[in-house]
């Protein structure tokens, strides 16, 4: 999406080493490949940006990918990163730069957005990572990046284990969300309340339920036989979402049961979106 950070995404990447175009026309990446492959070997790490200002060429876009991921004879690991953010956020963007929506240079950024969005719709399906920036910070956005793709030799499947509380909204990342809200909820303990299920009381009193053991029997069941899927299908992530009310008790509780759990089997990181809300802060383990 316009707006999303692209620019910032780019310039990570740059730093990492890649060799990037910015708003190639679809129509030439098919003459990008014959240079790519001409190299021999000398550009083995690529990052190609397109968005729709050329939206003329853009419906070669979905030829060029087929291609790509088709053609025995490419030796290519084709990976589609998509960069999202709220409508409201990206209308915030667009009135501090004082620029105009590519797709609406007359109108409202709004309508631009809008219908960027439903262009751009079949395409955020195909995308092996989706990243949300509506909260993020321009910094926040190049550290995550490097993190996922300065290692990506060493490691090729991340496993990112997320709290958030429903109240907040879903995170529009995640590939896969559950929703713990069924389980017994320790906020209407008093003593409990101002604890997080990082404390050892709270997290105790949402395990010894039975329907959270067999919440847990369940799903790491189900969990067992997804991923290995989604590594074969050469995903390099896979963004992991457990929501409660409030992301502070239940949903914190289990992100870090789980993270334990496969720590063995993946490299996994767990993170709580929103276990500060209500202090007016974020933080992440």
């Amino acid at each position: 999406m316009s707006g999303a950070g692209k620019t910032v995404a780019v310039q990570s990447f740059e730093d990492l080493g890649y060799f990037c175009v910015d708003n190639l026309p679809p129509a030439l990446i098919p003459k990008f490949i014959e240079l790519i492959e001409g190299s021999n070997g000398k550009m083995n790490k690529v990052a190609l940006v397109i968005d729709l200002r050329g939206r003329k060429f853009f419906d070669h876009l979905f030829e060029a990918i087929d291609t790509i991921s088709h053609a025995p004879h490419l030796q290519f690991k084709l990976q589609i990163i998509f960069l999202d953010a709220k409508d409201a956020k990206l209308v915030q963007r667009y009135k501090e730069t004082r620029r105009a929506h590519p797709l609406a240079p007359n109108g409202l950024p709004l309508e631009g957005i809008r219908l960027e969005r439903e262009m751009l719709e079949d395409m955020k399906g195909r995308a092996q990572q989706i990243i949300d920036t509506t909260d993020m910070k321009p910094i926040q956005l190049r550290e995550k990046i490097i993190q996922r793709f300065s290692g990506t030799e060493k490691h090729p499947f991340t496993v990112n284990m997320m709290s958030f509380g429903f109240k907040y909204g879903m995170p529009i990342d995640a590939d896969l969300v559950f929703d713990v809200r069924f389980l017994p909820n320790p906020h209407y303990i008093d003593h409990m309340r101002p604890k997080t299920g990082l404390d050892d009381e709270v997290s105790s009193y949402v395990l010894k339920w039975t329907e959270t053991q067999q919440f847990i029997e369940k799903l790491t069941d189900l969990l067992k036989f997804m991923l290995p899927q989604y590594k074969r299908e050469g995903k390099s992530q896979v963004v992991i979402g457990i929501g409660c009310t409030g992301g502070k008790h239940r949903s914190v509780t289990l992100a870090e049961h789980f993270g334990e759990a496969f720590a063995d089997e993946y490299v996994l990181h767990v993170s709580h979106r929103d276990i500060d809300k209500d202090k007016g802060k974020g933080t992440h383990k």
